[in-house]
């Protein structure tokens, strides 16, 4: 009795709702998401060259 649903158990598992696959391209597209806003904010500080001009002579 109690194996039967233990074994009932363990055959459910657990319904994805897609293959598991999509979740490493899912992962990978937002890991690439995140490196372009990064990249994008690149030289940022430069464009601003009154800013940083006052405190090089400092």
């Amino acid at each position: 009795m109690i194996s039967t649903i233990v074994s009932a158990a363990q055959e459910a598992g657990v319904q994805l709702p897609f293959p598991s696959f999509v979740f490493g391209i899912i992962a990978i597209s937002t890991f690439i998401l995140l490196g372009l806003v990064t990249f994008s904010y690149r030289d940022v500080a430069n464009r601003h060259d009154h800013k940083s001009s006052n405190n090089s002579h400092h």
